[in-house]
């Protein structure tokens, strides 16, 4: 099989590494990390080690990353809105890439956890780096996600037949949850820990008789799968996931 040819023009690459298990990432993306000159990791202004979990993955992935690695900020400080730590961690981010291809470099990956196109920061560091560098083109490797993870992990299904599927954050608050839960057979709640207690609550008014799982660290040592009505009080991690989905009792039911 013969090598494929450099980019002619100066490329920013998206790529997801999965939601934590370096067994799931995919042969696309192994390639061009690989291949990139320069690899850019977020790591967290509240991260407490060195290295963050697109990093790790990354380390595992692909031999001799290391010197080619550059850390960029990704602020945590909001739940929503901009803010101007937000917005200095894109531009820290933006700067990161622009220096790489004033550099010499041809290719620059920004790997993230998950898949680049669901709730990542890649849209808008690309989005910044578009508008400094003439001629950019912009890729993308999707990677799978928390929520595809958690429903294998479960072996619960996100969806079967007619069913519907909705995804939410959270942060946009318990009345988008409680409106996709009422509109929609299977719901995902991504950062939700921080809120778990009222979000529980709210689950187990609108679904008494559904099917669900709380997911923390899908796939990393540590994993817990718990279900809804045996979850602890208190808190979860912010990347915790929640998954609803209908009650199933006859196989091909919702076809």
């Amino acid at each position: 099989m013969s090598t494929p040819a450099w980019p002619a023009s100066p490329t920013l690459v998206g790529v997801g590494v999965g939601p934590g298990d370096p067994s799931l990432v995919t042969l696309r993306a192994v390639d061009v990390l690989r291949r990139a000159e320069v690899i850019l990791v977020p790591a967290t202004d509240t991260a407490t080690s060195d290295e963050g979990r697109a990093e790790v993955i990354v380390r595992a992935v692909c031999e001799g990353a290391e010197s080619r690695l550059r850390r960029v900020p990704f602020s945590m400080a909001r739940k929503s809105g901009v803010g101007e730590r937000r917005r200095q961690a894109w531009q820290a981010s933006a700067e990161a890439a622009t220096d790489a291809f004033a550099a010499g470099a041809r290719t620059v990956a920004f790997a993230t956890v998950g898949d680049p196109s669901v709730y990542s920061t890649f849209s808008y560091l690309a989005a910044h780096v578009r508008a400094a560098v003439p001629g950019l083109v912009v890729e993308v490797v999707p990677g799978i996600t928390a929520m595809q993870a958690l429903a294998a992990a479960s072996r619960t299904p996100l969806v079967e037949g007619r069913e519907s599927l909705t995804l939410v954050p959270v942060t946009a608050g318990l009345d988008a949850v409680a409106a996709a839960l009422e509109h929609s057979d299977t719901v995902v709640a991504y950062k939700g820990g921080r809120q778990l207690p009222d979000l529980l609550n709210l689950v187990r008014e609108r679904r008494p008789d559904g099917v669900g799982v709380l997911g923390v660290n899908v796939g990393l040592p540590g994993e817990q799968l718990v279900p809804l009505a045996e979850v602890p009080d208190g808190s979860a991690p912010y990347f915790s996931t929640v998954l609803v989905a209908p009650a199933r009792t006859n196989t091909g039911g919702r076809l």
